[in-house]
């Protein structure tokens, strides 16, 4: 492999494990559990939940999770949806009458699936977990009980609170301003609860109680007592000379198996500064989406998704000097990835999220806990599968990916924030990594490209495929010309822009771990041990 060209960021390399997040306290949260006797599911679910102390900006425990989990022997990975459903009490007609072309944006417990987050942990710890969950939740509660140095990109996202109901846990002591000591007492005696007694002190306690009042008939006692998470069955292709995995729908997993799959047909150039490069990448990504609105909701079958048959009219369709002429359907969210890999090479790549920046921008007011609005994903259409109703679970664009080599040892985990541009930036990272022999601090801080829509909430890149425009960050816009020439219409943006993910990277090397955390997020870690 080549030596990193990216000084000062580099690739960090480890013997025993490795944790990456974008915050520093959360990866070595994931290491200190690591130390304690605590494999990589402690690990992640230690990261995560300190996360959703320090992020809640991006995620926390009024969120939703999805983790793939590699046992080393075992035949495919565990795969983990742990993303809720909507209320009992949805009403569809309601809505519509009420005038909504779209799910409302904010505030409004019809975008509000019940949480899973808190029963994906649950999930995660029952199956796997060594430690006891008070080990694991140990950090994160210290951290929300005596206080924790808020980071930059938090401080400044809480200028949007500004006059939101029970959100004084960041005011206390003034305009929060970078490391200013934030204390989440509220938040610190849910997860008290939780390593006590576990998804019901939760979803029967505090936070429960007060959902249901949000709620005002949309949610039931019934619906809080039934699991949010589920173990299903991952989907996989061959591609790059690995197998991928990911998650099946109602995450849109299948469009960074389907990405990779299609690219792998095309003979991509081994130059990363070859706009051919690029411009092959950006069609695979269109190709893979097609008829995503149509097709992903929660009872889409993945593997056919995925067929051969399917997939294959779609990379010929792709050309090397102009874009493609089928019609396609082809954004930032808020959300935290992370990984983790322990001394036995379990390795769990996972997402847990608000779906765009504090979620719904609803605070409960005992606990301090924002809800999420990943039903912003639903439709209100009725002729479509994904459309809003009771007890569904909404499209997801949430999708860990995670690699493996051919005799089922783990290669890499990979994943993205990044809303409908997640399968588009795992797209980039896995041609590097795995095609071009980058390592995970080149393929990182390489500049990236996404498809972006015209819609304002920047959750519905595909509702108007005529309106997609290429945005490249950075010096990829020195492209800009020649893919002009092909076909696409492309925009540039600043370097180092949030909105083109946060991705971190863990690859099993022989020997030890080679890893990097996104270079995007000021406070992003790559720890090990």
């Amino acid at each position: 492999m080549a030596p990193d060209q990216t000084v000062p960021f580099g690739t960090r390399y480890a013997r025993n494990g490795m944790v990456c997040s974008i915050d520093h306290l959360a990866s070595g949260a994931g290491v200190a559990a690591m130390r304690r006797g605590g494999n990589a599911v402690d690990a992640a679910i230690a990261a995560s939940a300190v996360l959703a102390v320090t992020s809640q900006h991006m995620c926390g425990l009024g969120g939703d999770l999805w983790a793939l989990v590699h046992v080393p022997g075992e035949e495919q990975p565990y795969a983990l949806n742990a993303s809720g459903r909507s209320g009992s009490g949805a009403d569809l007609d309601r809505l519509r009458r009420e005038g909504f072309a779209d799910m409302p944006f904010r505030d409004d417990p019809r975008s509000v699936p019940i949480p899973g987050c808190v029963d994906g942990w649950c999930s995660l710890h029952n199956k796997f977990g060594q430690l006891t969950l008070g080990e694991v939740l140990h950090d994160a509660i210290r951290l929300a009980q005596e206080g924790f140095p808020i980071s930059q990109e938090c401080a400044e996202a809480t200028r949007l609170l500004v006059g939101v109901d029970n959100t004084q846990d960041y005011f206390r002591n003034g305009t929060p301003i970078p490391g200013m000591i934030i204390r989440r007492p509220g938040v610190a005696k849910a997860l008290k609860g939780i390593a006590a007694h576990g998804r019901d002190a939760f979803y029967g306690g505090d936070f429960g109680r007060e959902l249901l009042l949000f709620g005002d008939g949309e949610y039931s006692e019934r619906d809080l007592q039934h699991s949010q998470s589920d173990w299903v069955e991952p989907i996989s292709v061959d591609a790059f000379g690995h197998r991928i995995w990911s998650l099946p729908p109602n995450s849109q997993g299948y469009l960074c198996l389907s990405g990779a799959w299609i690219a792998d047909q095309l003979d991509l150039p081994m130059d990363t500064n070859d706009p051919v490069f690029l411009h092959l990448l950006v069609e695979s990504a269109l190709q893979a989406g097609f008829d995503r609105p149509e097709v992903l909701h929660e009872e889409a079958d993945g593997v056919a998704l995925l067929g051969e048959e399917r997939l294959a009219p779609r990379a010929a369709q792709i050309s090397r000097t102009q874009v493609s002429k089928l019609p396609t359907g082809i954004n930032p969210g808020d959300t935290i990835y992370l990984n983790a890999v322990d001394q036995n090479r379990m390795g769990v790549s996972l997402i847990q999220s608000n779906a765009s920046g504090w979620g719904a921008l609803a605070f409960m007011a005992k606990t301090g806990i924002s809800l999420h609005n990943r039903g912003i994903g639903f439709s209100t259409d009725p002729s479509y599968r994904s459309c809003y109703g009771p007890s569904r679970r909404p499209p997801h664009t949430l999708a860990p990916t995670l690699v493996e080599n051919f005799d089922g040892t783990l290669r890499a985990l990979v994943g993205t924030m990044g809303g409908d541009s997640q399968p588009q930036i795992v797209l980039q990272l896995l041609a590097r990594l795995l095609l071009v022999g980058e390592s995970p601090a080149q393929a990182l801080s390489a500049p990236r490209w996404r498809l972006a829509g015209s819609h304002a909430t920047g959750f519905h890149t595909w509702a108007d495929p005529g309106e997609i425009v290429l945005e490249l960050e950075g010096s990829a816009a020195s492209a800009e010309g020649e893919l002009t020439q092909l076909g696409h219409t492309v925009r540039g943006m600043p370097s180092h822009n949030s909105a083109f993910g946060h991705a971190h990277i863990i690859e099993v090397e022989q020997g030890g771990l080679a890893g990097a955390a996104e270079p995007r997020s000021l406070a992003s870690s790559a720890a090990g041990y």
